[in-house]
């Protein structure tokens, strides 16, 4: 699985002009599932998301974790963070989970976060989602295991 996050002052989600999902400060994590993605992949990553020390400490050092500031996890389902684009000018997406694993994968990952984190939202598996957000810092990490 793999995980694109962005520290954020704000983010939101919208599926055809309503808002479903939004958070304060936090992480915004697009959610990338690929075919031999499985259940203790979406534990792996569920746990390194809410371990990752990205918010700055009372020194100004990258020390604190989402689960150490209380901040709000929006999670958005992302296909095409699977694409392969090594060659060619247009990506691959034969390592991308079939769309029935990955709303899956997507749903189980994000009812695991929910059960270990306060403030979660997401965006809608399959949907066109119209995703706005305050990037802080910047700071953007992309999170694969295996």
């Amino acid at each position: 699985m793999i995980g694109l996050l962005q520290r954020v002052t704000n983010a939101s989600v919208d599926v055809d002009g309503q808002c479903i999902g939004e958070i304060e400060a936090g992480l915004l994590v697009l959610v990338g599932v690929e075919k031999n993605d499985t259940e203790q992949q979406a534990d792996r990553l569920v746990e390194r998301l809410l371990g990752y020390r990205v918010f700055v400490d009372n020194e100004d050092k990258m020390n604190l974790s989402l689960t150490d500031t209380g901040g709000g996890l929006l999670l958005v389902p992302q296909f095409t963070l699977a694409a392969d684009t090594q060659k060619g000018k247009r990506p691959s997406f034969s390592s991308a989970a079939p769309s029935e694993l990955g709303k899956e994968l997507f749903n189980y990952f994000l009812v695991r976060a929910q059960s270990q984190h306060p403030i979660v939202a997401s965006g809608q598996f399959g949907a066109d989602m119209q995703v706005s957000l305050t990037n802080d810092g910047p700071v953007t990490f992309w999170l694969k295991v295996s």
